[in-house]
This record gives structure tokens, C-alpha cells and sequence, in this order.
């Protein structure tokens, strides 16, 4: 498989609703309505994307080689995905979950009656 790349991850990204590109620490980033989704970290080849804290813990024990956590992420509800190993349909469904979960109500509520 090959690995993912950062023109890839945009590609997943703003295809969902109102979602819009900017920075996070000065590295490329992802929100909707101003909520941080996902964004790239420092070294260019990980994501850090918001998730539930028990689907965190899930990941990592699934696949520790793909999924991870460091100490300054401990305590929030993200996780380090490793662009090189992570499967393309995971990662969609990781951003599709992040979005869920950081989108207004309203606007998550319409998406819903949109895929009914």
C-alpha cells in the first residue's frame, strides 16, 4: 500500500460540510465552524486527529504501529495517525468521525437527513 500524503488527507478533509484549510502551530490544519478537526504535525508524515477518548485507546491497542499517542496528547481527545501505515478507508472514516463529533448539531443533524 502506499502511503498517504498530505494532498490526499486534504482531499478527505474538505469534502465534508463547511469544513475549512488553515494552521495549528504553524502546520496545515482542518475545522469546521472553528473547531479543530485534524492537522498535520510537526514532522510532516503524522496527523493528529480528534477522536473519542475510548476509540483512541482502541486504535492503539488494534495498531500500535499506525496509531499513537505522546504525552502532550495524554489528556486530550486526539490521536497521531502515521500517514505511511494507516489504511485510506480508516482514515476516511476517522475524519468522518471527527467531523460528527466537532460539527454543530444542526449542521451534523442536516448531514444525517441528507444520507437517509
Amino acid at each position: 500500500m502506499d502511503a498517504l500524503n498530505y494532498s490526499a488527507v486534504r482531499e478527505l478533509a474538505l469534502a465534508l460540510p463547511q469544513v475549512e484549510e488553515g494552521t495549528c502551530y504553524g502546520t496545515p490544519a482542518f475545522r469546521v465552524k472553528g473547531k479543530l478537526l485534524t492537522r498535520l504535525w510537526e514532522d510532516g508524515e503524522t496527523l493528529v486527529v480528534h477522536v473519542e477518548l475510548y476509540e483512541r485507546d482502541r486504535l492503539i491497542a488494534g495498531d500500535p504501529q499506525t496509531y499513537f499517542v505522546t504525552d502532550h496528547y495524554r489528556d486530550y481527545p486526539m490521536v497521531l495517525v502515521r500517514l505511511a501505515s494507516v489504511d485510506p478507508e480508516e482514515l476516511q472514516e476517522l475524519s468522518e468521525k471527527a467531523w460528527a463529533l466537532r460539527a454543530p448539531k444542526r449542521l451534523a443533524a442536516a448531514r444525517s437527513a441528507e444520507e437517509v
